[in-house]
């Protein structure tokens, strides 16, 4: 059993220094090893591809997160068809083999009921597999999960609804299932936690238990958690706690010099995300009971590891809407209309995410955050267990040799004595990167297998050989939002590279670059010749090239579409054709009874949408602007035949200026209302019905999803013209995107 956690950071985890209580992942490091020195991709989709595969990610054709393809071997954004996964292995060697949560090996193309299933976990060796295949969705309300190859259909979630509980139970479930029907065979779970990547949604009785815990604020959490980390031995006294981050866009203020309010509000995030490591704990318990229940836990190898460091996207003051913080100025900021009471932040009606001062000390003692090839990105929590095979290993737990998450598919082959392949689907695979670490599973004194390693992600580089380590970040270029000063891309050879002796400096805090300037020389060739082996050229810098490439069949989406109701929620990545960048027509005809009501259309959720319905003999188009509801005036609608017309223009100043016409007359039109772009709506169109999470919680406290009583003839989408220099502005907004989410 793999679980892998989302965006935890390296001191996250009781047994590595936090204050947070997660007594069965203690239990497993006490119990097996902890890995003290063992490092990531700094990004979620190239570690999951290094994990299942035992390739270097860039090599297994997936460098960045996997939604675009730009056409370039190493950022495919999905798995090679030469190379097996681990899942492939074992079930080629009779296990069951499962999976639940997070996948993110998807292309966007390929999310939607007709795209190619290639790249699903069920095509990539997974027996089963039930969770979401994007890189987040809601907790309380996921937008769209899937169970095998076919999307759920869902219309409400429970009152209670969690998505953790639902994974876990899911995961004994198939554990149960595959047991009780062949005891004699063993099997692989792969457990992708979402938690706790934004938005940080928790359960109610969960978060109560961390509140007050956190108004000391990051400064002293950091403290602590180091000192924590040295008398547990995971890190040798007198480790040099950095300063605060003070990057550019990654600086963190003193928690001393936040205002009251900011400091009250800003705990208050830290409390949801303390009560999301809680649960991945929980469902850690949870497993293990069920597994010691079965008589299995004993000769279960179980390891536990995250994705990468925690992350930075909240920005300096963090945000009660996660996609806020990747829109133009005309969605705001929360300062702006903080309208909900604190006690609602962290369940359904808000997308949070905590400042990064936060995640600085979810990294303790390390620099910067998920992204960064700094130590702060990629360096994470990692305990194993096998009671079994391993018994228990003598003396202390801790391992400190420097490990790698390639390493993770040799080391599983050769505990459970399976050869890796030397073909897929008739094609040589390429040998594995990794090297098994299961001589310093069984002895912490026995030298470390892993040699020399490269890093790089969004152009941000790191070499390490030996005690040394050389770091460079790349600045990404605009202009844009942010950084509208920005406007052209120094080259490779201009970027700075610092170099840390990691044996006595392993937290990075004396660059000795200018003393040390042949070793600098001999790591950057070093990069350069990885680099060409692995596929990372051309790299992905910053400059939004990668988005420029668009499959040609996708030019199809941008056709007008009709909708019957009844039809199953159109996938995000179809529906943003629809209206990104753009402006646009909903057509809807209908006829309505007296009494008839209920939504015609919903695009969207709580993260952000906009639905039109009618209620009580009037008609209503709401937009949720990031917890912000702005309205047209309510239109009188009488009973009969209607032809409704949304139309919605996008001159590219960041707004739309929408015109509600029923039967052909103009009724009601504004030009206050926030432009949708890039991933938003996270949750796709609903025709008669709006699914899932909703758009205005007020309606949803009273109808539900309010499906329309009425007769629906069709409704039909209809893009129009794009905005001015439409190209340039996608661009723009996925290097937006690429530096506020992650």
């Amino acid at each position: 059993m793999i679980m892998l956690a989302d965006d935890v950071g390296y001191s996250d985890i009781g047994c590595f220094g936090s204050e947070i209580p997660t007594p069965h992942l203690d239990r497993v490091s006490r119990e097996g090893v902890q890995y003290t020195d063992f490092h990531v991709s700094p990004l979620c989709s190239p570690t999951r591809a290094a994990l299942l595969t035992g390739k270097n990610a860039h090599a297994a054709g997936v460098g960045m997160v996997s939604n675009i393809d730009p056409g370039f071997p190493g950022y495919a954004s999905e798995l090679p068809d030469h190379q097996s996964t681990l899942a492939e292995m074992l079930r080629e060697n009779g296990y069951a083999t499962m999976m639940v949560g997070k996948w993110h090996l998807t292309k966007d193309t390929d999310l939607s009921e007709a795209g190619d299933r290639r790249s699903w976990p069920l095509q990539r060796g997974f027996d089963q597999y039930y969770g979401f295949l994007e890189a987040l969705t809601n907790f309380h309300h996921p937008h769209r999960l899937v169970e095998g190859n076919s999307v759920v259909d869902v219309d409400e979630y429970p009152e209670d609804y969690y998505l953790t509980d639902d994974l876990t139970d899911r995961a004994i479930r198939m554990i149960r299932e595959s047991k009780a029907a062949r005891p004699d065979k063993p099997f692989f779970m792969y457990y992708a936690h979402g938690a706790v990547h934004a938005p940080l949604h928790a359960k109610r009785e969960d978060l109560l238990r961390h509140r007050g815990k956190y108004e000391a604020g990051w400064d002293r959490i950091r403290e602590e958690r180091l000192a924590r980390q040295e008398e547990l031995g995971v890190m040798p006294p007198g480790t040099q706690l950095p300063p605060r981050n003070y990057e550019d866009e990654q600086d963190v203020r003193a928690w001393d010099e936040l205002s009251e309010r900011e400091q009250l509000l800003f705990a208050r995030y830290m409390e949801i995300y303390a009560a999301m490591v809680e649960s991945i704990d929980e469902s850690t318990g949870r497993l293990r009971q069920t597994l010691e229940e079965m008589g299995e836990w004993d000769n279960t190898i179980f390891l536990f590891l995250s994705d990468n460091g925690a992350s930075r996207e909240g920005h300096d003051a963090g945000t009660t809407a996660y996609f806020r913080t990747s829109q133009t100025d005309g969605a705001g900021r929360d300062e702006d209309w903080l309208a909900y009471e604190q006690d609602l932040i962290g369940g359904p009606r808000t997308w949070p995410h905590y400042p990064r001062g936060w995640a600085m000390a979810c990294n303790t003692p390390f620099r910067l955050y998920k992204i960064s090839t700094h130590r702060g990105g990629h360096q994470i929590p990692m305990v194993m267990s096998w009671p079994k095979g391993l018994k228990r290993p003598a003396g202390s737990s801790v391992r400190s040799q420097y490990t790698h998450v390639t390493g993770v598919v040799p080391t599983i082959l050769e505990l459970v004595g399976v050869q890796a392949p030397t073909h897929r689907h008739g094609l040589v695979s390429a040998p594995l990167d990794g090297v098994s670490f299961v001589p310093t599973i069984r002895d912490a004194a026995a030298e470390g297998t892993h040699g020399d390693q490269f890093y790089e992600c969004n152009g941000n580089r790191a070499y390490r050989r030996g005690k040394w380590e050389a770091v460079t970040n790349r600045e990404p270029v605009g202009p844009f939002r942010s950084r509208p000063e920005r406007t052209g891309l120094k080259p490779l050879s201009e970027d700075k590279w610092e170099l840390y002796d990691t044996e006595n400096d392993p937290t990075q805090c004396v660059d000795v670059a200018d003393q040390f300037p042949d070793v600098v020389e001999e790591l950057k060739a070093a990069w350069d010749e990885a680099a060409w082996r692995n596929q990372v050229f051309p790299m992905n810098e910053g400059t939004g090239l990668a988005h420029l490439r668009r499959p040609a069949d996708v030019e199809s989406l941008s056709l007008p579409v009709t909708i019957a109701t009844g039809t199953p929620t159109l996938e995000r990545y179809r529906s943003s054709y629809l209206i990104d960048q753009r402006s646009f027509i909903v057509e809807v005809s209908f006829q309505l009874a007296e009494s008839d009501q209920g939504v015609l259309f919903a695009h969207g959720g709580q993260e952000g949408g906009y639905l039109v319905y009618v209620e009580d003999g009037k008609l209503h188009f709401v937009q949720n602007a990031f917890g912000r509801m702005l309205r047209l005036p309510a239109v009188d609608i009488a009973a009969g035949e209607h032809q409704l017309e949304v139309d919605v223009h996008n001159s590219g100043n960041g707004r739309w200026d929408v015109t509600l016409r029923l039967d052909g007359e103009a009724k009601a039109q504004s030009d206050e209302f926030p432009a949708f772009a890039g991933w938003l709506p996270f949750q796709g169109v609903d025709v008669g019905v709006n699914r899932r999470s909703p758009v205005s919680w007020e309606l949803f406290e009273k109808h539900g999803s309010f499906p329309f009583t009425g007769t629906m003839h069709k409704a039909r989408w209809v893009p129009g013209e794009e905005v001015p220099n439409a190209r340039e502005k996608r661009i723009a907004k996925a290097i937006e995107m690429g530096l506020a989410l992650e």
